[in-house]
């Protein structure tokens, strides 16, 4: 009776947690917004802004099959406090150099890697925090609600980030920051206490690769989770992509500006948010895998193209609502597979497998996004003659390439998703694939 009459029932812990941190993530997600457009005034190359990213998740990429063996020795809290310590350590050393004018892109790329480094160690244990603290059948409702706090820092970093610049400069930008990690930080140490957690027979012993090496054989033995997890990378690789050409499309082109770009991250938000209430409160579905597939081909099959031959900032609005409203369903569906599924003793070292598998397209897409742009689209574009048929879709001027992108990330996308939403290894994480060949063996009459 108590469960049915409160939603959030045995998430007391979690929602401090969950409201503090999300207040951090504002101030950080500031900063980075700042820093960007920051360095592309400065530089005018997509490349040059898409570095920052690559920088912060290089390190990522490369340590967290390691991270993850630590994580699972290491004390949660403690490991989550010391990382966020470190990266504030950075951020007051951007405000240094920034005082002092002597702030350069090449300091900020070094500082993105340190952070990205801090950011290895953390996730992990941040994500099996959220499984410490939160009961299982509330799995769902939690991957919502922390999807509803990603989409409401989405919304309000532009915006906020954009009046503090406008009117008080970086500096201000990046002291409020500061605030938002004294108050995570101090909620975390004082108020936030973890549930002991099981460990794992090999734990106590064994050498760290030893340790490690158990994440990958969990998921060579789990095949549909390490599909699930390739696919994700390719989209990921065409994300990352969009996100290194975004910025230099809608600060360059006729009708793009500061102001542009910060409507259009604004509407990602919003739809971010729509989508977030919405699996928040609703029931699962009945099928986690198709959500996912048919949110992901939405997606791919609406944002982009709009991006792609829109020449106004309505339209671009319009693509970033209809690409970003069923993210969320995505998220939250992958979310409980991997938290129902994956034992939590063995969580840390999974989800640092996972990160390396996921994410490292990552860089590469920011670093393809850039080079695609400056070298290869944008030049192009600025070649055709008078009335050529690339002309007329894509128009002239610089942001153009850009957009040309765009239409080649739309293909590739829905292309991405038809092909793996045929992969039977996925399908068998939720039994369906049993009752699809079952069906397939009576349509031409085999009996397996």
């Amino acid at each position: 009776m108590k469960k049915s009459k409160n939603p959030f029932y045995g998430l007391h812990t979690f929602i401090l947690l969950w409201i503090t941190q999300a207040f951090s993530t504002l101030g950080s997600s500031m900063t980075s917004y700042a820093l960007v457009i920051w360095s592309y005034q400065r530089t005018g190359s997509a490349l040059t802004t898409a570095m920052l990213s690559i920088c912060s998740y290089a390190p990522y990429v490369l340590l967290s099959i390691f991270a993850g063996a630590l994580s699972d020795k290491w004390d949660k809290k403690r490991t989550m406090l010391i990382c966020d310590s470190a990266a504030a350590a950075t951020t007051v050393l951007v405000l240094a150099l920034l005082g002092t004018g002597r702030l350069e892109i090449w300091h900020l790329y070094l500082i993105n890697a340190l952070n990205g480094l801090m950011n290895t160690v953390q996730q992990p244990a941040s994500d099996v925090a959220v499984s410490l603290l939160a009961p299982k059948e509330q799995y769902q409702r939690v991957g919502g609600m922390r999807s509803f706090s990603n989409s409401l820092v989405t919304v309000l970093t532009p915006v906020i980030a954009t009046t503090v610049l406008s009117f008080f400069g970086m500096t201000a930008v990046i002291l409020f920051d500061l605030i938002t990690f004294v108050t995570a930080f101090l909620t975390l140490a004082l108020f936030i206490h973890f549930p002991k957690q099981k460990a794992a027979p090999e734990n106590g012993a064994g050498s760290l690769w030893d340790t490690m090496k158990a994440g990958l054989v969990y998921l060579r033995k789990n095949r549909g989770i390490l599909d699930l997890i390739l696919f994700l990378a390719v989209i990921n690789l065409i994300a990352s992509m969009y996100n290194a050409a975004l910025p230099a499309m809608l600060l360059s082109r006729n009708g793009g500006s500061q102001t542009a770009l910060g409507l259009v991250n604004a509407c990602t938000g919003l739809a971010n948010l729509a989508g977030s209430v919405f699996m928040s409160f609703c029931p699962p579905p009945k099928s986690r895998i198709r959500a996912i597939c048919n949110a992901l081909l939405f997606s791919m099959s609406t944002e982009n193209f709009l991006l792609a031959f829109g020449r106004s900032l309505p339209v671009w609005c319009t693509g970033a609502i209809l690409g970003w409203l069923f993210i969320p369903v995505m998220n939250t569906n992958i979310d409980v597979l991997f938290r129902s599924r994956i034992p939590i003793e063995m969580q840390g070292r999974v989800y640092s497998v996972r990160n390396t598998l996921q994410f490292f397209t990552i860089p590469l897409g920011y670093l393809l996004g850039g080079l695609f742009v400056d070298n290869l689209f944008e030049p192009f574009i600025e070649a055709r003659p008078q009335g050529s048929f690339f002309l007329a879709l894509f128009g002239r001027g610089k942001g153009s390439g850009a957009a040309m992108l765009f239409l080649f990330l739309g293909l590739t996308g829905v292309l991405t998703c038809l092909v793996f939403r045929k992969d039977r290894y996925i399908w068998r994480l939720e039994g369906l694939q049993k009752k699809r060949d079952i069906n397939h063996s009576r349509k031409f009459g085999r009996v397996y």
